[in-house]
């Protein structure tokens, strides 16, 4: 009885919905759910038990009838019970909508940023700048 708790009336899905300040990239029912949380790569299957985790900068990948997704997420939180994840984040882009030639200009000037060694505030931007450009060409080259 406690199982039903945690499961809805489709319980091989997970309806998803990655949600920014301005719209909701992405929604579906999916079959798997692969996010980069603060502590490490985590995978989500149905009826997992309820969650919530901070997320990293990184790629959050979807499954559907075993065709992967690619999602960028930057940073934000992951909410999954009964068989419902929602991701809040500020940025999430498709790997499909991602420019790579935009996205390897982006990882080249913030590398030659921190070759500059400049302050540790320019530092730190150089550093997310970094991640959030590598997060955008893995999306993409994994969406190929």
């Amino acid at each position: 009885m406690l199982l039903k708790k945690y499961m809805n009336e489709n319980s091989n899905k997970i309806k998803l919905k990655i949600i920014t300040h301005e719209k909701v990239v992405y929604e579906a029912d999916i079959d798997e759910l692969y996010v980069q949380s603060t502590d490490g790569r985590l995978g989500i299957l149905p009826n997992h038990i309820p969650i919530v985790c901070a997320l990293d900068i990184g790629v959050t990948k979807v499954v559907i009838n075993k065709e992967p997704t690619c999602i960028t997420t930057m940073a934000g939180v992951l909410q999954f019970s009964e068989n419902e994840a929602t991701i809040l984040t500020d940025i999430a882009e498709l790997g499909s909508d991602i420019d790579l030639a935009r996205a390897n200009a982006a990882k080249e000037r913030a590398q030659a940023r921190l070759a500059a060694k400049n302050d540790k505030d320019d530092i730190l931007r150089a550093q997310f700048a970094l991640a959030k450009a590598i997060a955008r060409i893995s999306a993409k080259e994994k969406h190929i």
